[in-house]
């Protein structure tokens, strides 16, 4: 199975529909599966840049926009999904080849979930009551090593640390030593994670961001506020949603909104690249050079090799 992941705009659907028409070459055939927490929103075609019919060049994709946004869809799903198609592909002698960025999606399949079980409402509603201050005191008496680790101010995983060390009366980190449901150990891996020059990275989220907003990316937002979704919702929080509803509101102007969406993009991209960068393996295939149309079939034909020769 390959895995073509790294940040944002980074051209890995591109390298994979190459991958997959190399490997058509020799008589594989490949099934890309996506990997992108945004992609698999049907409502978010344009904004999460998901492959159109062209794009695909007539490559099988799967999990792309097969979600409605009225669904709060989350890794442990996205990962069973995945085991779905890697294993009818297998069955079948057709190749995998995961695509996406979204780190939590990858490793959840790979290594697993943490069984942590439901969080007590009660004790949710108090953690998440608290200033992230007086959360982050709480957690290094609850779990030290976690409060240590953790920014002060990420208030998201500072709650999450909290509540369950109080729900469960074990940290987040024992739970996590626990993780199940993996398939890294079953499988035969042929990783590469791209990693292109950060300059030439953040023009390619900028004019992205501009073609988005001129080839109905508004269009598209507007369609989701007139379903008066929860905005709570995975969907209703994807990167150009609330930036373009503010403007669709009267709240700022469409030049303000694409400024805020292109710099959300910017922001997300680099969390990304510090992620891949330092989290997947050492021993996993980096390229840190741009993509160009040559340098992507050479990427695809590196790959297949290590596909079709183990």
């Amino acid at each position: 199975m390959a895995l073509i992941a790294g940040p944002t705009a980074s051209g890995k659907s591109a390298l994979a529909v190459a991958l997959a028409k190399s490997l058509a070459g020799t008589g594989s055939e490949a099934r890309i599966i996506n990997a992108d927490a945004s992609q698999v929103y049907a409502d978010l075609a344009i904004l999460s840049a998901r492959p159109t019919n062209e794009e695909m060049e007539g490559v099988p994709h799967h999990l792309f926009g097969h979600v409605d946004g009225a669904e709060a869809y989350n890794a442990a799903r996205w990962a069973d999904e995945a085991r779905g198609v890697i294993l009818r592909a297998h069955e079948t002698g057709q190749i995998p080849v995961l695509v996406g960025g979204t780190g939590l999606y990858l490793r959840t399949l790979l290594t697993g979930i943490a069984p942590v079980p439901e969080i007590d409402p009660a004790i949710r509603e108090e953690v998440r009551s608290l200033s992230v201050a007086d959360a982050h005191a709480a957690l290094a008496g609850a779990d030290p090593a976690a409060a240590a680790r953790l920014n002060p101010a990420d208030t998201t995983r500072v709650s999450r640390a909290l509540e369950v060390a109080r729900s469960t009366g074990r940290t987040l980190a024992e739970w996590q030593e626990a993780r199940e449901g993996g398939i890294a150990d079953d499988i035969t891996l042929a990783p590469l994670i791209l990693l292109p020059l950060r300059d030439w990275l953040r023009e390619r989220c900028d004019v992205r961001l501009s073609q988005m907003f001129g080839n109905g990316a508004v269009d598209e937002v507007d369609a989701l506020l007139a379903r008066n979704l929860d905005p709570d919702l995975p969907a209703m929080r994807a990167i150009g949603v609330p930036q373009i509803a503010a403007f669709l509101r009267g709240r700022i102007s469409r030049d303000q909104a694409l400024e805020r969406a292109q710099a959300a993009t910017r922001q997300y991209a680099k969390r990304q690249y510090t992620w891949f960068r330092h989290q997947p393996p050492t021993d996993w295939l980096r390229h840190d050079e741009s993509l160009n149309i040559d340098s992507t079939n050479n990427l695809a034909i590196i790959l297949r090799h290590k596909l079709l020769t183990g």
